[in-house]
C-alpha cells in the first residue's frame, strides 16, 4: 500500500534500519527514532559516521548500491527508512551507475530481507519514476522533504516507523 500523509499510531518497538544514515538527513532522523525504537540499525559508506552513530545504533558501512549488503543489513528489521539522497551524493557506487540502479537494488535487498515497511524520504525529484521501492514491502510510505525542517521530517518519520499500520 502506498500513502502519502497515513495516520500514525503507536506499536510496540521494532527493530528499523536507517539506508544513507551518513547523509545531513540520516543524521537528524536516527536520533529520532531513538528511544521509540527497539534496535536502531544504520548503513552507510562513511566509516567515520559510523563510528558516530556506533553509540546509538547498530552500523553497518559498505557500497550502498550493494543490494545483497544492502538487504542483510536490514535482515530481522521491521520497517527501513531509505534516505533518497544517498543515491545522488558524491559517494562511490560500485555495484549501480544510476539512482535509478541504486533504488532497484535496495528494492530487492530490502524485499529479501523480508521487510514489512519502507520509508522513503526525499524530494521528488530524487525518486526514479517508476519507483523500484513501491512493492519492495507490504507497507511504502513517501515522506516528501519538500521545504519542511530536517527537525519536522525527523519526527514524521518516527512517528510513521513506530505506527501499527499506515492505512488512514
Amino acid at each position: 500500500m502506498t500513502l502519502e500523509h497515513p495516520v500514525a499510531r503507536n506499536v510496540s518497538p521494532m527493530p528499523v534500519i536507517v539506508i544513507g544514515a551518513d547523509t545531513p538527513m540520516g543524521n537528524a532522523v536516527v536520533p529520532a527514532l531513538r528511544p521509540r525504537s527497539g534496535e536502531v540499525r544504520v548503513f552507510g559508506t562513511d566509516p567515520d559516521a559510523g563510528e558516530r552513530l556506533r553509540g546509538m545504533a547498530k552500523v553497518a558501512v559498505g557500497d550502498l548500491s550493494d543490494g545483497s549488503h544492502v538487504g542483510g543489513a536490514a535482515i530481522g528489521a521491521f520497517c527501513a527508512v531509505v534516505i533518497a539522497a544517498a543515491a545522488h551524493d558524491g559517494r562511490e557506487r560500485y555495484f549501480a551507475a544510476t539512482p535509478q540502479a541504486v533504488f532497484a537494488r535496495w528494492a530487492d535487498g530490502l524485499s529479501d530481507a523480508g521487510i514489512s515497511r519502507i520509508v522513503a524520504v526525499g524530494c521528488p525529484d530524487e525518486v526514479p519514476e517508476p519507483d523500484p521501492l513501491i512493492g519492495a514491502a507490504p507497507e511504502y510510505v513517501f515522506v516528501d522533504t519538500t521545504g519542511k525542517s530536517r527537525e519536522t521530517i525527523a519526527a514524521e518519520v518516527a512517528g510513521l516507523e513506530a505506527a501499527t499500520s499506515l492505512d488512514p
